[in-house]
């Protein structure tokens, strides 16, 4: 549940973040914006948002069933129209494209926005079709061949990726509705900073494509910034938060101040009501920030952790069959060896205890995940690089991330296991 929780906070934040602002953001080249022009132009953002989740919905489908999609092909031609749209965009903000452009042909006698209109919509529908198709592949991820989706592993699962898509989307909101509040000189600043560092972080992961293809020549200079941009994610992550952060600071500061001169009381009830709900923005756009931070330090590295298996138990070998006596493995935790095969690789297998007449015996590793083994907590069986909680009962059975089954034979109170069944399998512990 954390797990997804995080990921898709971590990885649709930024977008949460830069399109809550672009629906706050103020008219453009310091013109007065008409009520009526503002209702259409958030209107046409509306529809670039649903025509870029769309896209993404699609193009997600496409990776998971065919083998038609390069993701980095796509990805280096919705990045370069988002940037292309990023750079119109804050000319048009500043005023310096300040004449419409001439609209094609065909759209002379039809009712159709000006540039800017269409950039206000293709560009959310530009970063949306980049950020979300990976979001929509994370749910494909939830349930492992043999598994089934009434389960508490499903639905913790889906509980943390609902949480997280939740969590942004309330933290867009109290954004845009703060946003609305903001000084309008103020809130062009931020955006404009805003979309330069998504242009500079778009550009970079262009270059890095390039050159990783040999599209360009190696550089020096510029393999040296890729390096140190790659490197330094986070801080372009939480310098975002820190943009984000600087309205609501801004508009608590302002509902502080004197109330203006009303004609009546109700009036003044009224302006006072609107600062509260302000506040409250204010609070929410925080609180989502600060527990941000916490999920991707504090919960994160809990998460990512690394899990030191248990060590190896000890064992009798007898010519060609491992001998463990059941009084060792009868107390229904795991219980871990390690063979030393013909070649000196070390071939791990577990047994525990399922019910009173079996036992759950395989491979410390699975068709899926490889050699990571796995690990107790709390009386569960997991996987540790997935992180998937095993059914103890299908232990011994394949499917899934269940351990490569083993063959054994209960003889005079010991388990017995054959060594050549081992020496099969050693290929998947080099």
């Amino acid at each position: 549940m954390l797990r997804y929780l995080v990921q898709v906070v971590e990885n649709l934040l930024t977008t949460g973040i830069l399109t809550a602002l672009l629906f706050a953001a103020p008219c453009r080249g310091g013109e007065a914006e008409k009520p009526e022009a503002a209702r259409k132009r958030k209107t046409r953002a509306l529809w670039g948002c649903a025509a870029g989740t769309a896209a993404a919905l699609v193009l997600a489908v496409l990776r998971r069933t065919t083998a038609l999609i390069s993701r980095g092909f796509f990805n280096l031609w919705i990045l370069s129209f988002a940037i292309v749209f990023g750079v119109i965009y804050i000319l048009f903000q500043w005023g310096i494209l300040r004449k419409p452009l001439r609209k094609p042909a065909f759209l002379q006698r039809r009712p159709a926005p000006g540039v800017f209109g269409y950039v206000s919509a293709l560009l959310p529908a530009a970063l949306l079709f980049y950020a979300l198709p990976t979001i929509f592949l994370y749910p494909s991820e939830f349930v492992l061949a043999g598994e089934s989706v009434f389960s508490t592993d499903f639905l913790f699962k889906l509980i943390g990726f609902a949480g997280g898509l939740a969590a942004v989307f309330i933290i867009g909101f109290a954004l845009y509705k703060t946003g609305r509040e903001t000084p309008e000189l103020f809130l062009k600043v931020i955006l404009t900073i805003a979309l330069l560092a998504n242009i500079f972080s778009q550009a970079i992961v262009i270059v890095q494509f390039l050159l990783a293809r040999r599209m360009i020549p190696m550089i020096r200079w510029l393999f040296r910034l890729i390096v140190a941009a790659t490197g330094h994610n986070a801080v372009f992550f939480y310098g975002f938060m820190a943009l984000g952060l600087s309205l609501p600071v801004a508009v608590f500061a302002k509902s502080f101040k004197p109330l203006p001169a009303c004609n009546n009381p109700a009036e003044r009830r009224k302006l006072r009501a609107s600062r509260r709900v302000n506040r409250r923005m204010c609070l929410t756009v925080t609180a989502g920030f600060a527990l941000s931070v916490f999920l991707l330090t504090f919960v994160k590295g809990y998460i990512t952790r690394e899990v030191v298996l248990s060590p190896a138990e000890p064992m009798t070998l007898a010519g060609d069959e491992i001998i463990i006596p059941i009084t060792q493995v009868e107390d229904g935790h795991l219980h871990r060896f390690v063979y030393t095969a013909s070649d000196n690789t070390e071939v791990r297998f577990i047994v525990i205890k399922k019910n009173a007449a079996a036992y759950g015996v395989g491979l410390d590793a699975c068709d899926i995940c490889g050699p990571t083994g796995y690990y107790e907590r709390k009386n569960e069986v997991i996987c540790r690089l997935c992180d998937v909680v095993m059914n103890i009962s299908t232990i011994g059975f394949s499917g899934g991330c269940n351990p490569v089954p083993l063959a054994y034979a209960l003889r005079d109170g010991s388990m017995i296991i054959e060594t050549a069944n081992l020496e099969k399998e050693k290929t998947r512990f080099k």
